[in-house]
């Protein structure tokens, strides 16, 4: 709860989180960001157990109960933080279960979720990630994220573009950004391949990040990234931006 103020003193107005639930009451955390002087833009829906493994719960077949009701309980945390849009994590693929069911599971569930969060004014995302750091991760690459958004067939859902997991799956990100625009609702970055802040890795992102300004994207780029050392040194690269 500490770091809403923590991201203030750093220079920024703007936070996202991803899994509020389980630090206070959502009237509670929409306090201490309120109290801290910053917006909240995103957070992600109940992903299950993180402990037991669980990256996100909403391709499983034996949660979708679970996962209906964790729509209800974000939108809870969303609206009191006044937080416009959610993330909705498709999870580990569980064993011995086809890849058919998986993907129809996610679709009814998204296009559940997208529906819940259309009449509470709120934004739905979907992610992919890469499976290197996330092993069996069932939404892989953004051409299978944009197949299960198509599927859903909801206006209310967009595409998450993780800069980082996008490197290590396909990589090409500048032009396949250009392409995705008109569908993503958020970015997220770090660099590859220890994902930590930006110039330490591979990814060119003064080009990058200058190329999606070009392109003009109105959307925030969340700094998901692990530092390399003391959080606030490690900012040093964001300063031009804030």
């Amino acid at each position: 709860m500490e770091r809403f103020a923590a991201a203030a003193r750093a220079g920024f107005r703007y936070v996202e989180y991803q899994f509020p639930y389980a630090f206070g009451s959502a009237a509670d955390v929409a306090a201490r960001a309120r109290d801290a002087g910053v917006q909240v833009v995103l957070h992600n829906l109940p992903g299950g157990d993180a402990a037991k493994g669980d990256r996100g719960i909403a391709c499983q077949p034996a949660r979708a109960g679970e996962f209906r009701e964790g729509v209800e309980r974000a939108i809870e945390y969303a609206k009191a933080a006044d937080c416009p849009r959610l993330n909705a994590l498709a999870g580990v693929a569980p064993p011995g279960v086809a890849p058919e069911l998986l993907f129809e599971t996610l679709v009814e569930n998204l296009r559940f979720a997208a529906r819940k969060l259309e009449a509470a004014g709120l934004t739905l995302l979907t992610e992919p990630a890469n499976r290197r750091t996330i092993p069996d991760f069932f939404l892989c690459g953004s051409r299978q994220g944009i197949e299960v958004i198509d599927a859903a067939g909801s206006a209310n859902l967009k595409l998450q573009y993780d800069i980082f997991h996008m490197q290590i799956v396909e990589g090409d990100l500048a032009r396949t950004i250009e392409r995705l625009l008109p569908r993503i609702g958020h970015m997220q970055l770090a660099d590859v391949p220890d994902r930590h802040e930006p110039g330490t890795g591979e990814i060119n992102f003064d080009y990058l990040l200058a190329h999606i300004d070009r392109l003009g994207y109105q959307g925030w780029m969340g700094c998901e990234y692990i530092p390399g050392g003391d959080t606030v040194a490690g900012l040093a690269w964001a300063k031009r931006y804030l």
